[in-house]
């Protein structure tokens, strides 16, 4: 999995954070800015600076091709208090914006719409 990279990426060097979906555990590392790798678990002791946790079923809604209400943010998730973050939570709030797209970046890409085009009256096609 890589994303492009972002100006305000460069202040989360080196990081890792854990990503519990049910019972599975992944631990995503981070250097400078790019997701450089992504292994699941199970772990014995896992080192990261903060974890996501929420269920399986959760998940799933989250990263349909178009989440439910209240599922399509990771700030919904907690606000409905399906997803939970535990750790250092000053390097995840500081970053909000990069966690939320990354994490939205799993989503299937949704098909464009076709767009017929549409002769006006009086003009010729």
């Amino acid at each position: 999995m890589t994303m492009r990279r972002w100006s305000g990426a460069a202040a989360i060097s080196r990081r890792r954070f854990c990503s519990r979906s049910g019972p599975t555990a992944w631990l995503i590392s981070i250097f400078e800015g790019r997701i450089v790798s992504v292994t699941r678990g199970p772990f014995v002791m896992p080192s990261s600076s903060f974890a996501l946790r929420a269920a399986e079923a959760e998940w799933q809604k989250f990263w349909s091709s178009r989440p439910p209400p209240g599922s399509n943010d990771l700030m919904a998730l907690m606000r409905r208090r399906v997803l939970k973050a535990e750790g250092d939570l000053q390097i995840f709030m500081a970053h909000l914006r990069y966690f939320k797209e990354a994490l939205a970046k799993l989503r299937p890409a949704q098909a464009s719409p076709q767009v017929s085009p549409q002769v006006l009256p009086g003009a010729s096609a």
